[in-house]
C-alpha cells in the first residue's frame, strides 16, 4: 500500500497542470523527444502520453500475428470532474499510428472457392501468380482518442482493466483490397488489458501480465513504466467485412473468415503487447523545445 501511495504522488506531480503552449507544430528534444505528438495547445491537457510496445501477439480466430514493429499510443491525458483519466488524441490525429504487421502464410496455399464466379477466380489466381500472397494485419483505432481507457490505479495494482483499447484490424492485400476488416468503428474488437491475470470463458487459459518497473527522470517530469506486460484473451472479433470492394465482399467476406477463423467468440483470441508506458509534464516537454 505505501508503494502504491508513493506512486501517486509522483503521478501527482508528473500531471502537474501546465501552462497554455500554442498551437503545432512542437519539437521536444532530449529525453522528451517521444513526446513529439502531445496536444500541448489543448488546455485540457495535464500529462502527455507515450508507449510502445516492441513485443507481443494478437491471435485471433486460427491466425496468429507476432508484433514485428513497434505498436505506439501517443497522445495526451486529461482529468474529468471526477478525476477521471480521459485520453487526448495526438497532435497530429495518430493516436494509434498505423503499424503493418505481417502475416504468418499470408495466402501462400490458398485456392479460390470452385463455386466463385470465374472473373473473380481468375483475378485471385493472377494476384497468387504474380507472387502476391502476402497480407499484412494493421491495428487501426475504432472511434475517437477519448474511447480509448487508460486507468494507473489498475495498472499499478495488476487488478482490473488497466487499457481499454476499441480497434478494428486491417487486412492488406491486391486481391483483399483497400476497406478488408475486421471489426469496424460500429462493432470494433475491443481489447480489454490487464496487468493482472485474465479470466477468459473457456477453452482458454488465464494469462498473467506485469506492470513492470517503475521510474522517473531525476527532476521528476518523466514517469516510465518499463518492462511491462498487457493481456487480453477474453474478447470476442466479428467476421471480416468489405474484403474484395464493393462488387464482391459477399463472397470473398466469409472467404475471409474461413481462414482466419472468424467470428471467433470470446474465450478463443489472445492479446499480448510488451513495453512501456511514459508520462510527462507538459511544461517540460515545451520547455525542451
Amino acid at each position: 500500500m505505501r508503494k502504491l501511495l508513493l506512486v501517486a504522488a509522483v503521478i501527482a506531480a508528473v500531471l502537474a497542470p501546465a501552462s497554455s503552449a500554442a498551437a503545432a507544430p512542437y519539437h521536444p528534444t532530449g529525453e522528451f523527444a517521444q513526446f513529439n505528438y502531445c496536444p500541448l495547445g489543448n488546455p485540457a491537457l495535464v500529462s502527455c502520453l507515450y508507449s510502445e510496445s516492441k513485443a507481443g501477439f494478437f491471435t485471433i480466430g486460427n491466425k496468429t500475428v507476432p508484433v514485428k514493429n513497434p505498436v505506439i499510443l501517443q497522445g495526451g491525458i486529461a482529468l474529468n470532474e471526477a478525476e477521471e483519466t480521459l485520453i487526448l488524441a495526438a497532435q497530429d490525429g495518430n493516436t494509434l499510428p498505423k503499424v503493418p504487421q505481417p502475416v504468418p502464410g499470408g495466402l501462400l496455399g490458398v485456392t479460390a472457392p470452385s463455386w466463385w464466379p470465374q472473373i473473380l477466380k481468375d483475378l485471385f489466381n493472377e494476384t497468387i501468380n504474380n507472387g502476391f500472397t502476402g497480407v499484412t494485419a494493421t491495428v487501426e483505432l475504432a472511434g475517437p482518442a477519448s474511447a480509448i481507457k487508460l486507468n494507473a490505479l489498475n495498472l499499478l495494482s495488476s487488478k482490473g482493466t488497466a487499457l481499454s483499447l476499441p480497434v478494428k484490424i486491417k487486412l492488406d492485400n491486391p486481391f483483399l483490397g483497400s476497406s478488408c476488416y475486421i471489426g469496424s468503428t460500429n462493432t470494433p474488437v475491443v481489447f480489454n488489458f490487464t496487468t493482472g491475470t485474465t479470466a477468459p470463458p473457456a477453452p482458454n487459459k488465464p494469462i498473467t501480465g506485469s506492470p513492470g518497473s517503475i521510474s522517473t527522470n531525476p527532476d521528476g517530469s518523466i514517469l516510465t513504466f518499463s518492462g511491462g506486460r498487457l493481456v487480453d484473451n477474453a474478447f470476442a472479433a466479428p467476421g471480416a467485412n468489405g474484403c474484395g470492394g464493393f462488387l464482391f465482399s459477399w463472397l470473398v467476406d466469409p472467404f475471409v473468415n474461413s481462414i482466419v477463423g472468424v467470428p471467433a467468440a470470446a474465450g478463443t483470441n489472445t492479446a499480448v503487447l510488451e513495453g512501456k508506458i511514459q508520462n510527462a509534464n507538459p511544461t517540460n516537454v515545451k520547455a525542451s523545445e
